[in-house]
């Protein structure tokens, strides 16, 4: 395989590297968390105006660069670097993902208010005894004249106090935990019935839980055929953890490189505990574990057009890795900078608590462990 960005993919990532180096230190970071907003609609449009990064993946007949999953790769991985809270998963990605693999009318609509940073979108589909199970809906959409009535409670859904759009998943048939009878329906946040409860996470972004109380919805606004969401359902998961591997590796680059600097300045009995043995073997494991997840990212984005198993292995095996390491390169670098570096005012803490979300979302590292087995020998995990 060849791991070699091309000249494109290398300005795309060498172009949003200098713009957040200047416009997205960690004290402005700290400052967006505080605010009432809870994120940077300025960046947002830098991003879409100045930069283009929000139509990097989307084919070019939509207004895009052409790009894909490795671009959504790039992005991610240095987002991961600043701790970018702005919503490019939920919107570039799962929203924008959704419109672009299935309903051209919808995505011809809207892809481009995306690329534009007119149109953001919020990922709806867990519920709260659903846990990482992804066909498990209760959440209703019973036909109604020319259109849909929806009803349901929605957890966790990220970056949706400030998204136009949600990406709600209902069942039109079938049982709670059936695989057919799915379908999912892009609806403006400001529907009549639709209700947020916002609150902080511990890692810095804003959710809300949604809940939908007879929410009229025109099948105009389903996405794809109905009952027929699983399998876009899966594939958008799968997109996703890859990019969330990527913010992980973004995420462990920096708190790698910040306990090397602050190994090189520490002093103990005279010297930079940087000399230390015990802790320089302490940072090459760190360094081995991170470029493990490098590749299995890069691995898995390659694989993100392939068949639905081989895709789902490749971004099981991503996000196990990046789990696995984002723990591991956490808990040393909290050890090597001490008690200081679980405080409010250093950045290593911060990065630490993401990588953490990044392991919960869509499924921990023990989650898919299992899952990968299960891919692997399905007759067993039929039985």
């Amino acid at each position: 395989m060849d791991f070699q960005f091309s000249e494109e993919q290398s300005m795309l990532r060498d172009t949003l590297a200098r713009y957040l180096a200047d416009h997205y230190d960690f004290e402005a970071r700290r400052a967006a968390v505080q605010s009432a907003a809870g994120w940077r609609p300025d960046c947002w449009r830098a991003f879409a105006r100045e930069l283009g990064i929000l139509g990097a993946a989307y084919p070019e007949t939509l207004g895009g660069l052409g790009g894909g999953a490795a671009e959504h790769m790039i992005v991610m991985e240095q987002l991961g670097r600043h701790l970018v809270l702005e919503p490019y998963l939920g919107t570039v990605v799962l929203g924008g993902g959704a419109l672009m693999h299935s309903s051209p009318e919808l995505a011809a609509q809207w892809v481009p208010a995306i690329i534009g940073g007119e149109a953001t979108a919020a990922w709806a589909h867990a519920e709260p005894t659903s846990r990482y199970c992804r066909h498990d809906v209760q959440a209703s959409a019973a036909r109604q004249g020319n259109g849909y009535k929806l009803s349901g409670h929605k957890r966790a859904a990220v970056g949706a106090p400030f998204a136009t759009h949600l990406v709600v998943s209902a069942r039109t048939s079938g049982a709670r935990r059936d695989r057919d009878g799915i379908s999912l329906f892009w609806i403006a946040r400001d529907t009549p019935g639709v209700t947020l409860r916002e609150y902080p996470t511990f890692d810095g972004l804003r959710a809300a839980e949604v809940l939908l109380d007879n929410v009229q919805v025109p099948a105009s606004q389903r996405i794809g055929a109905e009952g027929e969401a699983f399998a876009l359902i899966e594939q958008l998961c799968d997109e996703a953890m890859v990019a969330l591997s990527a913010e992980a590796n973004g995420a462990m680059a920096r708190m790698l490189a910040d306990t090397i600097d602050y190994a090189r300045q520490r002093k103990q009995f005279g010297v930079p505990i940087g000399t230390f043995q015990v802790l320089q073997h302490r940072m090459a494991d760190m360094y081995m574990q991170l470029e493990q997840s490098v590749a299995l990212t890069q691995v898995a984005a390659m694989q993100a057009a392939s068949a639905p198993q081989a895709r789902a292995q490749a971004a099981c095996a991503a996000k196990i890795q990046a789990g696995q390491a984002g723990a591991f390169v956490g808990q040393a670098a909290v050890q090597i900078h001490g008690g200081m570096g679980v405080t409010e005012e250093l950045a290593v803490g911060h990065y630490f608590k993401r990588v953490t979300a990044i392991d919960l979302q869509l499924g921990s590292a023990e989650h898919h462990l299992r899952r990968y087995a299960d891919l692997l020998y399905p007759a067993q995990a039929a039985a």
